[in-house]
């Protein structure tokens, strides 16, 4: 880590990495499709990251299981950091309404993933089943 006075604390892409869990292949990818580009980068050209992309890039995480695709990614991450730098009143009521139509889609797209589960715990559940018969 460095600071870097008015960027604040910045990581290359290698401590980014290990703070996420995210490959450094997934990281850049994620760069060349425009969800987290990097702050700036050093004079050697090495990717620099900041706090909020870190936070960015969690977000991303938590968005992956639930099948969002880049681009409607992109539309949250958008929403989210338009809220978070403070929007004229009239533009805040504007992305509010739209964060409450992406958690009504998060908590569908929940939902299903719940089915799945369960699904998977019943055939699960049948394997075991088989497994017992085939022990006698």
């Amino acid at each position: 880590m460095r600071e870097d006075g008015a960027m604040g604390t910045q990581m290359q892409i290698g401590e980014v990495a290990e703070r996420t869990g995210l490959s450094l292949r997934t990281i850049r990818y994620y760069g060349e499709v425009g969800l987290v580009t990097p702050s700036s980068r050093t004079e050697g050209g090495f990717r620099l990251y900041t706090e909020d992309d870190v936070a960015r890039l969690e977000l991303i995480m938590t968005m992956k299981p639930l099948g969002y695709s880049l681009e409607e990614m992109s539309e949250v991450l958008a929403v989210v950091t338009e809220l978070e730098h403070g929007p004229t009143a009239a533009r805040r009521d504007s992305l509010t309404e739209q964060l409450v139509t992406i958690r009504a889609s998060a908590a569908e797209r929940r939902e299903r993933l719940q089915e799945r589960i369960a699904a998977a715990e019943s055939f699960i559940a049948r394997l075991d089943g088989h497994l017992a018969q085939s022990d006698r």
